[in-house]
């Protein structure tokens, strides 16, 4: 496979970067896979201007020159794309949600209706795409946190399979390695499981976004150590 991995946290090492990690070190036991991170903090991608240039010239790139177009060259020449970021006010990072706003250019003005949603036509074929988001959070629960995220993931992507995790802060703690280990065990066997149909069970996805320790228990030693 052709494998994007789109880090959209501001820290490289970040707790969800961790599990990305590890769900890409599962990839690679399945086969000589060629992987592209990119660390979109490192990069310079504007706000979309809105200015529609891009359905005008139709070559698959933004009007704006910056590294975005760069990004739209992987992009619609992937298999799969991972994107990876820590949960912000309910939804994506400021700098990677650009990334998504600004692949714009791959679709075209003109409409149609699929299964009840109107959506831009794509500019290229976008049907053997697979995309796996996993994000983050610093919540010791999923309810009422992910929701915003998870709708808008659905509209945005197809052939999709998400990955949302409570508790992550939890996985750069030394002390805390008994319960962050086997969580990081459990994304590198999911990786390796993905490759076989480009999916999860229902188990393997309960296991990544369970909890790490009682919601309770984890809440004490946030307000006690602030």
């Amino acid at each position: 496979m052709k494998i994007l991995v789109l880090n959209g946290s501001p820290k490289k090492k970040s707790d969800t970067m961790r599990l990305t990690d590890a769900f890409v070190r599962g990839l690679k036991k399945t086969g000589d896979h060629e992987i592209t991170i990119v660390n979109v903090i490192d990069k310079q991608i504007a706000p979309c201007r809105g200015c529609f240039g891009c359905w005008k010239v139709k070559n698959g790139h933004c009007v704006i020159q910056d590294d975005q177009n760069a990004i739209l060259d992987l992009y619609r020449d992937m298999d799969l794309v991972i994107w990876s970021f820590p949960l912000y006010c309910y939804g994506m990072p400021s700098h990677i949600k650009a990334v998504l706003d600004r692949t714009i250019p791959l679709n075209q003005m003109k409409m149609e209706i699929v299964d009840g949603h109107t959506r831009h036509i794509p500019l290229v074929d976008f049907s053997r795409l697979h995309t796996v988001v996993i994000s983050g959070c610093g919540f010791p629960n999923s309810e009422h946190n992910f929701e915003a995220l998870d709708r808008e993931c659905e509209l945005s992507f197809g052939n999709l399979t998400k990955i949302f995790v409570p508790e992550t802060p939890l996985l750069n703690v030394p002390l805390a390695a008994c319960v962050a280990d086997p969580k990081i065990a459990a994304f590198e066997r999911a990786g390796e499981e993905y490759t076989k149909s480009y999916s999860l069970s229902a188990s393997t996805l309960a296991d990544l976004q369970s909890l790490m320790i009682p919601m309770e228990e984890y809440i004490r030693n946030i307000n006690g150590g602030v």
